[in-house]
């Protein structure tokens, strides 16, 4: 509905800025009627913007929740032993050496 009423108000505004035929000895006043309408357009474009208010985003607040039953974490115990996490180098050919975290458990 905003984008009819500020397309119907830049017609008018181009219609009323046009000279007609009653005006063809007034010199000056298409120039005055452009700057007129140029005001009334500023006037009603800034008043639409001025009016569209900022829209603003709610993050969810975060949810804690404890692990289901029988979660195994990366540092718990698994089959008799200790997991824990080391970094290894490895080859990748044309690119040299590289690293990457590996879970190694005892």
């Amino acid at each position: 509905m905003k984008h009819t009423i500020i397309a119907f108000a830049a017609a008018a505004t181009l219609a009323a800025a046009l000279p007609s035929s009653a005006q063809a000895n007034c010199r000056g006043c298409g120039v005055a009627a452009g700057v007129v309408g140029g005001l009334a357009a500023g006037a009603i474009i800034g008043s639409a913007i001025a009016n569209s208010g900022p829209t603003y985003y709610v993050e969810p607040a975060p949810v804690y929740a404890p692990p289901p039953p029988g979660y195994i974490g990366p540092s718990e115990v698994f089959e008799g032993g200790v997991c824990h996490v080391e970094r290894r180098r490895f080859w990748v050919e044309g690119y040299g050496w590289r690293s990457r975290r590996i879970e190694v458990c005892d």
